[in-house]
């Protein structure tokens, strides 16, 4: 089965353990497959959502960093932007990419992942990562099958959409300051949007 075609030449090796092709995402990445790869990511307070199409036994996995959503009484309202650094466009991006597959929204189902609170904020970016996904799920009535979300830890989630199998690596301390330096990156983002009072929570650079 055929993979829906991206501008982005993503990092492929094979691993050993799994015994398979592996795929690596970044933040701001997602992709839908129907072969027998895997797709490998590393989050701390970003999200990422596994789909899985029951009907074809496909899927696939986004890498989301921030949220472009806010509450009016209650409800989601989503905003208009054109990267998958945010949480709706990832959602709609991996959707259509399954939908091109052969796929069908009412055959999807969702695991989620991440949403840590790995360094000391005032502003809880997981939190808000968790809440946006949930109730975007909730909205377009996306079954969420199970879900590893929170905590003071960052993850290692290895994703097999032709099984649908996820799994999880707890990560307790980190090698580099890569998710450090990012998670900074978020709040300093957020912070600075809430000082200005934006009517979008969040915006494009």
């Amino acid at each position: 089965m055929k993979v829906p075609a991206h501008t982005k030449t993503f990092s492929c090796y094979h691993d050993r353990r799994f015994d398979r092709e592996a795929i690596k995402l970044l933040p701001g990445d997602y992709f839908a497959c129907g072969g027998e790869e895997m797709l490998v990511t590393v989050l701390g307070s970003c999200i990422s959502v596994c789909l899985y199409e029951s009907k074809l036994k496909i899927g696939g996995m986004n890498h989301f960093m921030l949220p472009s959503a806010q509450h009016n009484k209650g409800s989601l309202v989503l905003q208009n932007t054109h990267s998958a650094r945010y949480g709706n466009v990832a959602m709609e991006w991996l959707i259509n990419d399954i939908i091109k597959l052969g796929g069908s929204r009412e055959n999807l189902s969702a695991k989620i992942f991440g949403g840590g609170r790995v360094i000391p904020a005032l502003v809880d970016i997981g939190k808000l990562n968790i809440d946006f996904v949930k109730q975007y799920c909730q909205i377009e009535e996306i079954p969420v099958v199970s879900a590893d979300v929170g905590g003071l830890c960052a993850r290692k989630l290895y994703y097999i959409p032709r099984n649908n199998q996820a799994y999880v690596k707890t990560i307790t301390s980190m090698h580099n300051t890569t998710i450090d330096e990012r998670e900074s990156q978020y709040r300093q983002q957020l912070e600075l949007t809430k000082a200005h009072k934006n009517v979008f929570l969040f915006e494009d650079e």
